[in-house]
């Protein structure tokens, strides 16, 4: 329906469909030797740095969602679904493929639409008739984003409710705690691309200038390793809630040691873009923040287990 729409208010452009049109059929090709060769050379070195957190965020991404879907009442084995997600992601790179794969979010708001097994096949035969056929501009051409975008926003929705359903009544506090880092990585992004479309970018306006209208830096730095920073964020309130301050200062030390390697809050400017930037010459305040309110968990600790 929303593609009929888009179409019937003349919002979509026919000549762009006409032009996509036609099928090209995209046979796959092995590129074992490219890949090995880039993957034991000096090249690959300069890419570790995006490499390993993009890895580490798909892994954390994919045990998520497995918690998300056994939340919803369907508990799956974690070595096996892992082992099929990364195999999926190298037979993919062996033919040319540069997307990692993860187990896909939503499996609540899924699940409520009546999708099962079937569902996960048919878009995976699809899909890859689509780029076997070369018919993806086409679809592209043919549905509006925004026809997407509503399924996606129900699914996020569902996806939203059930970190509140499925938690605690107490931990609710938990919960919004831990959306903070994503909605600052949002807030980032869509400045980002405002900035982009006004033809400059967040190094050309400069930090400074940004201050003054809104916390930039604290965006930024929560925005580095969101996903981190949301789990420990929410699994530190929750021992506070319970008066687990022991616990919560662990929580806070393991903030403090990830910090100061830069996955959580480590960034720079360069070239117009905010890029990872690793080290605790990068991140000491947050080190220190962090190691800081360990020690006042541990004191907290030590008073409530005090007889008397």
């Amino acid at each position: 329906s929303g593609s009929v729409l888009a179409w019937a208010m003349g919002r979509m452009d026919g000549t762009a469909l006409a032009n996509a049109a036609h099928l090209q059929i995209q046979l796959p090709h092995l590129y074992l030797t490219d890949l090995l060769g880039a993957t034991f050379s000096s090249y690959m070195i300069s890419f570790l740095p995006v490499i390993v957190p993009m890895g580490l965020f798909n892994l954390l991404g994919s045990m998520q969602n497995l918690e998300s879907a056994e939340a919803a009442g369907d508990t799956y084995p974690v070595r096996s679904s892992l082992a099929a997600n990364g195999l999926g992601t190298i037979a993919a790179a062996a033919f040319g493929s540069v997307f990692p794969t993860t187990i896909y979010i939503g499996h609540p708001g899924w699940k409520k639409m009546g999708a099962g097994a079937g569902y996960s096949v048919a878009n995976g035969v699809v899909i890859t008739l689509l780029c076997l056929l070369g018919l993806v501009g086409f679809v592209s051409a043919l549905v509006p984003v925004e026809a997407g975008a509503a399924i996606l926003l129900r699914i996020g929705i569902t996806i939203a409710a059930q970190a509140f359903e499925a938690t605690p009544r107490d931990h609710a506090p938990a919960v919004v705690v831990g959306f903070f880092p994503a909605l600052a990585a949002w807030g980032l992004l869509m400045m980002e691309n405002a900035l982009r479309a006004a033809g400059t970018n967040i190094e050309a306006v400069s930090i400074k200038a940004l201050s003054m209208q809104m916390p930039i830096t604290g965006m930024i730095a929560l925005e580095r390793g969101f996903i981190f920073t949301s789990m420990i964020l929410a699994a530190m309130t929750v021992c506070l809630i319970e008066r687990e301050y022991r616990i919560a200062a662990a929580w806070a030390g393991v903030a403090a040691a990830i910090s100061a390697t830069g996955l959580m809050h480590g960034y720079q400017l360069a070239n117009g873009a905010v890029i990872n930037a690793y080290g605790p010459a990068h991140t000491w305040p947050f080190v220190l923040g962090y190691a800081g309110v360990a020690v006042i968990f541990l004191m907290l600790g030590m008073r409530e287990n005090r007889p008397g």
